[in-house]
């Protein structure tokens, strides 16, 4: 513990001059009359005038204009300390509804009023993502694809349009710009501690967020346009993301215990871990993950720059060199080459949940969704921050002393030990192609169940006579599953019934529960898991087009609205279908065989046999249209 109470900041040096000193030099008592009209909206162009431009190429002198905004700053901050909640509501609430989320913005107004550090901290946090979120849709009046960096966007020609370019430069001195204060990113990386972002900061975001709905709404009356938010980002199947049980107040106790003892933590943090727990009792799911993040950031870093000797990488860098983030934690080797030992410390089932939790493209990306503000904070679902809180209790756990903690202390937490240590990704590629014929499975197990016609109803038609073909194809699957029985369990395979259903879903069922390494997965497996899913895919759609088309001819036959052509065509739909793929079948075996190898027309032949499978598909879609 001496070595991380010895560490007073995360910031290094040039930065946290910047931040914490540099806006604080210039003592003039700034007058707010000078930026305030008498109806209350900000003189942007009185604000601008702070903005200094290097003589060389006329861009942004960050630290003139830090210097030159702090006393600024510290007006508007006494300002909006001299108005009461109603005062401002009636003055300033109208002005941020083009943000689509007026509420957060009012309630950094009440956190200024008493200006508790981590309160500040986290308020700002959540107006910046609210406000780049706010950006975007703005930009998009001019714009098509909406710049997935807040910096991206601040210096967009778009944006620049619409509000002015002397504006964007105010806001970049404070966030978006790496030479300026960049305040989102200093906190939502984790590398501000609460005492070191000063309120009036956050009131000034707050005042020109204001300023900005001013701006925007005389343009949209001259325009005539009228400004689209985007959906916010729904989490489906909260199932998937289930892999600790419910936090109680029990284990949350521990847990508060745990924050000051763990080597996990920095003391000059311990407030932000603090308020996260509290926040999550409260039911403030959206707060209590906004300042989780940062800080298992900064905890991994601390592990990071430990193991991989470089404790020079526990601080913010210069805007010039890089400073050390998630992506470049949970990578396979740091910059220069090296493999990083981090994975080896934390383990696979940690490393994966955080994979699966933070980068994975099918996975919730909780964080990049959260600081860009495409989550609604309001409805941020409890399942999602129970996993986050509960994997850090772990984390905190596997790095403390356990002499202090009693036997039932460590029988509370073991539940919550054991779900980490048993993690598997859920979100991999690999996972989900498990998932994929898993499901597959199980909607083609439904075709015993479909409806048939009585056989005394049905009458002989030419080309039904037996199913030669069908057994051939059979006897084809049952003949390949042979040779591979060698290589699966066997209690799921029977020598005299290769593909018996029950064996097969069994087979299934025990391959894709198989733990296969997910992390840092070579590029050729990925190509070939690409693959495999998308021809999973393909027969998912099958089987259900072959069940949909089943119980919709069986529901026409029994109400004898199909007419005769359509009878018989319902009777050969399968055995027609069966055909065209044993053909398939039988060239594939034929062309990829070691004799011929022929790979190019194995593609021409699959993509004629799609062109075909879409074209019947098309007929019955039409067909199905026609009887409805």
């Amino acid at each position: 513990m001496a070595l991380l109470d010895s560490v007073t900041t995360c910031l290094s040096q040039p930065v946290h001059y910047v931040i914490c000193k540099l806006g604080f030099e210039k003592k003039d008592t700034y007058d707010i009359n000078n930026i305030l009209s008498g109806n209350g909206e900000v003189c942007w162009q009185s604000v601008a005038e702070h903005v200094c431009y290097l003589e060389s190429d006329q861009s942004v002198d960050y630290i003139k204009s830090i210097h030159s905004l702090g006393p600024v700053c510290e007006s508007v901050n006494l300002y909006l300390k001299s108005l009461t909640k109603e005062q401002f509501v009636i003055q300033y609430a109208s002005w941020f509804h083009w943000t689509n989320c007026t509420e957060v913005f009012l309630e950094v107004f009440d956190v200024l009023q008493y200006a508790q550090a981590t309160e500040v901290a986290l308020g700002l946090m959540k107006l910046t993502s609210c406000l780049e979120r706010a950006l975007g849709d703005v930009y998009l009046l001019k714009g098509n694809d909406c710049p997935f960096l807040l910096r991206d966007l601040l210096a967009s020609d778009q944006l620049a349009d619409i509000f002015g370019q002397a504006v964007m430069n105010v806001l970049r001195v404070f966030i978006g710009s790496p030479y300026g204060l960049n305040l989102r990113n200093v906190l939502w990386h984790g590398f501000a501690s609460p005492q070191e972002i000063p309120a009036k900061y956050c009131a000034m975001l707050l005042f020109l967020t204001a300023g900005l709905g001013q701006l925007l709404q005389t343009y949209l009356l001259q325009t005539k346009c009228g400004l689209v938010h985007r959906p916010y980002v729904i989490f489906v199947s909260l199932e998937e993301l289930d892999a600790f049980p419910d936090l109680n107040d029990e284990i949350l106790s521990i847990a508060e215990e745990l924050v000051k003892q763990s080597s996990f933590v920095l003391k000059i943090m311990l407030p932000f871990w603090i308020t996260a727990l509290t926040a999550f009792k409260q039911s403030k799911y959206a707060d209590s993950v906004i300042l989780l993040l940062p800080q298992l950031e900064v905890g991994l870093r601390l592990l990071f720059t430990t193991t991989n000797k470089c404790p020079n990488r526990l601080l913010t860098a210069e805007s010039s060199a890089l400073y050390t983030t998630f992506d470049e934690m949970l990578a396979k080797h740091l910059d220069n080459e090296a493999v990083n030992q981090l994975p080896v410390v934390l383990e696979e089932p940690a490393m994966d949940f955080l994979w699966d939790i933070l980068n994975h493209q099918e996975g919730p990306r909780i964080r990049d969704r959260l600081s860009h503000g495409e989550i609604n904070l309001r409805t941020f679902p409890r399942e999602v921050a129970n996993q986050i809180v509960g994997f850090a209790i772990t984390i905190l756990y596997r790095f403390s002393d356990e002499d202090v903690f009693s036997l039932m202390e460590h029988m509370v937490i073991k539940p919550l030990m054991n779900c980490a240590s048993c993690y598997r990704s859920r979100f991999h590629p690999i996972s989900r192609l498990k998932k994929q014929v898993l499901e597959c499975m199980k909607s083609i197990h439904l075709w015993p169940e479909l409806p048939t016609v009585p056989e005394e109803q049905v009458q002989i038609i030419k080309g039904l006579e037996g199913n030669a073909e069908a057994n051939t194809l059979i006897l084809m699957v049952s003949e390949i599953v042979s040779q591979l029985h060698h290589y699966m369990p066997r209690n799921c395979c029977r020598s005299d019934d290769p593909i018996n259903s029950v064996l097969t879903e069994r087979l299934l069922m025990e391959l894709c529960d198989t733990r296969i390494c997910t992390l840092y997965s070579p590029r050729p497996v990925l190509e070939v898991v690409a693959v495999l899913r998308k021809i999973s895919t393909q027969c998912h759609q099958v089987s259900q087009q072959v069940i949909a088309g089943a119980g919709l001819r069986y529901t026409q036959w029994v109400n004898k609205t199909l007419r005769s052509r359509q009878r018989h065509n319902y009777l050969r739909m399968l055995n027609r279908f069966l055909k065209s793929v044993l053909q398939y079948t039988e060239n594939l075996v034929t062309y990829t065989s070691p004799e011929k190898n022929k790979w190019d027309e194995t593609m021409e032949l699959t993509n004629k046999v799609l062109i075909k499978i879409r074209k019947i598909s098309d007929r019955k879609l039409m067909l199905m249209h026609l009887a409805t």
